[in-house]
Formats: C-alpha cells, sequence, structure tokens
C-alpha cells in the first residue's frame, strides 16, 4: 500500500504539505481534492519519484508498476496507434528483443521471448489499443493518422490511451476528463470501474467522481484526510465539518493570537537557553494542535488578578517541616507576578510540603516568611476534591463565592469548564473525580488569584480538559508554582526549574530531558549501593518461579491469541467487501443502497480490524514486560 507518514513537502518556500500522514490500500479507487495550488500535482510527482519528501517517508512498494499520462506529446510522424501502443516500454523492450533474436536465427532466446511476449500482452495489443481509442472518441481513419496531425487536445488524449493501455498496479491521472467530450468520458467512467489496480484520481467533475472513486483524500490546511465513499459522500460530510468549525473559529483565531503572543514574549526574555529552547518548543507544538482541539467542549481563561503586589513572597533560610521532621531547610525563594515555576524531585523529598506552606497550610519552623498584603492563592491539591460540598450543585458553589452574580453568568462561566445547562445544578456526590477536579478549578478561576499553586492538578483531567488548563494558564499575569508528572505541562507552561532533594530546593539548570536523566542516573547509583551479595542459585526456587511465571503469563498469551485469530477473520472479511465492491454493476444508481451498505461494513470491518491490531500490540507489550520484570527479578 501506498503509507504517506509524518510527510511535508515544499516547492520553493511554500509549504504544501506539513507533516501529513495518509494511507491508501491496494485496489483502492481514491479521487485527490484540494484548492488549487494545494499541492495535489506535486504528491502525484511525489509518487512518481520526481520529487523527495522534506521530511517524513513515502512508501510506495517497489514493484508497482506505475502509469500517470505525460503532460507533452512531440510532434512526429508515428501513427496513432503505435504511439499509443509504445507507452508500455515493456512489450516494446520485448519485440525489440524478439527481432535481435530472429537476426541471430537463436531459436532458444526466440522461444524464450516469445513466451515473455504472450504474458505482456503482446499479440492482442493492437486490438486493444483500438479499443481504447475508438473509446476516447478516435475514428478509424484517424487510427493510422500521424500524430503532428492532431490538435493538442486530441495528443493529450493519446497520452491517455497510452496510460490506460500500459500494464499498472498503480494509476494516476491528473484531470482526465479536460480534454474529452460526454460521450468519451462515460466510457472512461466504465473502463476505470473495471480497473483492478490502485487509482488515484485529480479531477474536477464531481459526477466523475461521482462514479469512479470509493474514497476521498482532501488536502485540508497541509494536511490530508480520508473520507469514505464518493465525492456526494464527501460533500455531505465536508458540509457538516465546515459547519461545526465555523461555530468554533473565532475562538480558535483569538487562542492562536494569544498563543502567539506568548511564543514571542517568551522568546524574548528567555534567559536559559536549554529550558527556553524546551518550552518554545511545546508552545509551538500547542499552536500547531489546535485545530484538533477546535471543538473541544472546555473553554476559561484567568483574568487579570485585582491587585499584583511585588514581590508576592519572600523566603529566606526557611527550614519546615512537621513536628520536629525536619523536610526542608535554607530555602530561598522569591515570587513575583510572572514567576513560573515547576518544582521537581522525587516522592517523598518535599514538593507538598513547599507548596503547603505557600498556600498557609503550614508555618515555617524557622527563618523568614513574609506575604505581600493583598495576596490571593489558589490552591489546588487532590485533598480539595473532598472539601466540595456533596449536597451542592457546581452552581451553588459558584453563588456562595459571589453572591451578586446572575445565574445566567455563573452558568456560562461554568459552561467553559464542562457543566452545561442540568449539569450545573446536579449535587456533587455522584460527580466522577474528574468532574469535581474541574469544579475545584472552576472555582480557584473565579477567584482571580494573584499566585496559583497546583499540587498535580491533571490527575483527573481528560486530553480536551488539560489543553484547556494549559491554554489557560499561558495567559495567567501572576505567579505560578506546579508539582505535576505532566511534563507536556510542565514543559509548556514553566519557565524555570526548582529541584526539591536532599533537604533542600535550588535551581535546577537543565530541561526535563536532563531531568529524566538525572533521575535515571540517581536510580542506577541507588540500585548499586543496594546490591546485596549474591546468593548460590536455588534450582528448585528458579523452575517453582518459571512455574508461576507460566502462569501468571497466561491469560496473556490466550488473549494474543484470540486477537490474532479476530484479525485474520476480520481481514477475510474485509477481503470479501472489497472484492464485492470490484462489481461494476455495483455503481448505477439502482444499486446505490447496497454500494453504501458495502462502504459502510467497509468501514466497521476496518474500524474493527484496527482495535483488534491495537488490542493485540498492548497484549504483546505486556507479555515483553512481565517477561523483563521476570527476567530482571531472576
Amino acid at each position: 500500500m501506498i503509507k504517506l507518514t509524518d510527510v511535508t513537502l515544499m516547492r520553493g518556500r511554500k509549504v504544501l504539505l506539513d507533516h501529513a500522514s495518509a494511507q491508501v490500500f491496494p485496489g483502492h479507487k481514491v479521487a485527490l481534492i484540494g484548492a488549487n495550488g494545494c499541492g495535489k500535482s506535486s504528491l502525484f510527482a511525489l509518487l512518481r519519484k520526481e520529487l523527495s519528501v522534506d521530511t517524513g517517508e513515502c512508501h510506495v512498494p517497489s514493484q508497482w508498476r506505475i502509469v500517470s499520462v505525460a503532460q507533452e506529446t512531440p510532434s512526429s510522424d508515428r501513427v496513432a496507434i503505435d504511439y499509443v501502443i509504445d507507452g508500455d516500454k515493456h512489450l516494446r523492450a520485448l519485440q525489440a528483443e524478439l527481432a535481435k533474436a530472429e537476426e541471430k536465427e537463436d531459436g532458444e532466446a526466440i522461444g524464450r521471448v516469445h513466451g515473455q511476449l504472450e504474458q505482456a500482452g503482446a499479440y492482442d495489443v493492437e486490438a486493444r489499443a483500438a479499443t481504447i481509442l475508438a473509446g476516447l472518441g478516435f475514428s478509424p481513419r484517424q487510427l493510422t493518422a500521424p500524430v503532428s496531425d492532431f490538435s493538442g487536445g486530441w495528443r493529450m488524449r493519446l497520452n491517455l490511451a497510452q496510460a490506460l493501455l500500459c500494464p499498472s498496479d498503480l494509476l494516476l491521472l491528473d484531470e482526465p476528463t479536460n480534454h474529452l467530450d460526454l460521450d468519451a468520458v462515460i466510457w472512461l467512467e466504465k473502463w476505470l470501474q473495471r480497473y483492478d489496480g490502485t487509482l488515484l484520481l485529480i479531477s474536477h467533475d464531481k459526477a466523475f467522481i461521482d462514479s469512479t472513486v470509493q474514497h476521498i483524500l482532501s488536502v485540508e490546511q497541509q494536511q490530508l484526510v480520508t473520507y469514505t465513499g464518493n465525492y456526494s459522500a464527501y460533500e455531505t460530510q465536508r458540509a457538516e465539518r465546515i459547519r461545526l468549525q465555523n461555530i468554533e473559529y473565532q475562538k480558535q483565531q483569538d487562542k492562536i493570537a494569544h498563543l502567539e503572543s506568548f511564543i514571542t514574549r517568551f522568546k524574548a526574555k528567555a534567559s536559559k537557553a536549554k529550558q527556553a529552547q524546551s518550552r518554545i518548543k511545546q508552545l509551538e507544538r500547542m499552536e500547531t494542535l489546535l485545530p484538533a482541539h477546535a471543538s473541544s467542549p472546555f473553554n476559561f481563561e484567568f483574568e487579570a488578578p485585582t491587585a499584583l503586589p511585588n514581590p508576592l513572597v519572600q523566603m529566606e533560610s526557611v527550614k519546615l517541616g512537621y513536628g520536629e521532621h525536619v523536610v526542608l531547610e535554607q530555602v530561598q525563594l522569591n515570587l513575583v507576578p510572572g514567576s513560573r515555576i515547576g518544582l521537581l524531585g522525587r516522592n517523598g523529598q518535599g514538593k507538598s510540603t513547599l507548596i503547603k506552606l505557600l498556600a498557609g497550610v503550614h508555618n515555617p519552623m524557622s527563618g523568614i516568611f513574609s506575604t505581600a498584603k493583598g495576596l490571593n492563592v489558589g490552591y489546588f491539591a487532590q485533598h480539595q476534591l473532598e472539601t466540595l460540598d456533596p449536597k451542592a450543585s457546581a452552581l451553588l458553589h459558584l453563588q456562595r463565592l459571589d453572591e451578586k452574580a446572575t445565574e445566567q453568568s455563573l452558568r456560562d462561566f461554568l459552561g467553559g469548564f464542562g457543566f452545561h445547562g442540568d449539569e450545573a445544578l446536579g449535587a456533587v456526590a455522584p460527580m466522577s473525580g474528574g468532574e469535581k477536579a474541574r469544579l475545584v478549578l472552576a472555582l480557584i478561576v473565579y477567584q482571580k488569584p494573584n499566585l496559583l499553586l497546583l499540587d498535580e492538578p491533571t490527575n483527573h483531567l481528560d486530553l480536551e480538559m488539560r489543553h484547556a488548563l494549559n491554554m489557560a494558564l499561558q495567559g495567567f499575569s501572576g505567579a505560578m508554582v506546579l508539582v505535576s508528572h505532566d511534563r507536556f505541562l510542565l514543559a509548556s507552561v514553566c519557565e524555570d526549574f526548582y529541584l526539591v532533594d536532599g533537604g533542600r530546593v535550588g535551581a535546577f539548570d537543565g530541561d526535563l530531558d536532563d531531568y529524566r536523566q538525572w533521575i535515571l542516573a540517581q536510580q542506577n547509583e541507588e540500585k548499586a549501593a543496594e546490591k546485596p551479595e549474591q546468593p548460590k542459585p536455588d534450582r528448585k526456587a528458579e523452575k517453582r518461579r518459571e512455574a508461576e511465571f507460566r502462569q501468571s503469563v497466561a491469560p496473556l498469551k490466550k488473549a494474543i491469541d484470540k486477537h490474532e485469530k479476530a484479525m485474520e477473520t476480520l481481514s477475510a472479511r474485509l477481503a470479501e467487501v472489497e472484492q464485492a465492491l470490484t462489481r461494476t454493476e455495483l455503481y448505477d444508481e439502482e444499486n446505490k443502497a447496497e454500494l453504501m451498505t458495502l462502504l459502510d461494513k467497509q468501514s466497521s470491518t476496518k474500524q474493527a480490524l484496527e482495535d483488534e491490531e491495537m488490542a493485540w500490540l498492548d497484549a504483546q507489550e505486556s507479555l515483553e514486560l512481565a517477561r523483563k520484570e521476570y527476567d530482571h527479578a531472576s
């Protein structure tokens, strides 16, 4: 099959495709559509290996015979039918080889080449060429006329006839109907319906596309989007897609402008090169991914705090802990508006303890800890989910914060956090962890904090809500301290990292990749220090462990076998459906219902096959992980 993976394709300085991916399966008939200049013809040139990708990979099976329509026709005295047959280079080469063998009177070579010519269709090639030319509108008299007698439009028909005559696995047709009259178009439709190779078609003729393809590959915003069905089905799907996009368009543009401003600002003020580059990369990635979140149910932002005193918090030689147990000491940390700090460190080293001090939950054991007048802390921690009133609704929680606000304004605000309609009126008690986390965040955002303390805020949040929180944090103008295992969030919202380790808090000079290496180094050191003297192997214990391992992974092996059988069944079912789709009568108007049923079955079977493949991969990975753990323990 044809497989495009993260392909970037440029012509000059213009980006045609930007990390685009798509697949075209053998035997599929696909229309490639898109605005003029979007790169359709360049994609054809890429498949013909006339262009190369700027990044990514374009894979076409090496054994495939690729045929396309020549764009130029030299003026020659070659008669039309011979010119068309000339397009089959392999056939002409065999005929030349036969002539040489006959000249040398080499009987063995003559017999061998005759067999090859028969396989190449040499003995009925003139009849096939004449049939194609007749279908494209050529009269019998014109078949023997020289190419030089024909106008430009008719010469293009000759080139099209060449392409149709050549044996091919992949047929690339770029606007094949441009120079055809209606009769020839109808004939070409029927011919393409019988074609058993893979077809990629560029055309602006909707009816022609409807009659010849079952898939649409659309170039949209430098990406390749696949639709199942013909052009009419595509129009229906695309219309709905555009309708939904238009609703979100302005919101999306606002977000892009909003994020671009932070990319520009951060580039201008970045002082730590490695951290700065990591964050810029994450911000630009977020900007690229914005369209994928255009229809997200979540949309909120932090309003400007009522006051922004500077500094907000000052800490000098602070010691903190519990009772007589010292967790951290000699802490030096000043928080000013715009501080965006991520706390790094292993569990139990004091990150949450430091945040609780900033939140006023704990007092310092010693040292100077001062906060500004007007400090307004927004503190998110997992235990706060339990402080919600289980009997109260989301709306009532907000009303308790602001008795003067109208119900509609509070409902509008809650809508940005996914609480729409009656969801804003339901009690907290039956809410999921994610819903409670969203409500706690809503309460924090509503109070316009100037110091934001976030201790694992994403634990219960889905991907869309995480993205919305990330976007909102970009616009937060106060100080922020974040503890999170979500590395994407850390990298995209934090400008400085502090390492909490060994009872100290200090600036970490590096990015998250460096921190990962630091963690691995710490783990290796600890393993080396704790490595006990190796006892003599206990053979009986080893055999027992082996038996226990085999028993523990038996369900995984059973699942793998089940998924493999399911994949075989689905692959066979998909082959049957795709074979049925090759029936030419299926594309007549009276059989349209059956066609749509088969297309739906094809789509659902493919999805089921993909699901089984993913489940099989998961089971394989789990088995491999279990083996590694067993080997490590042994």
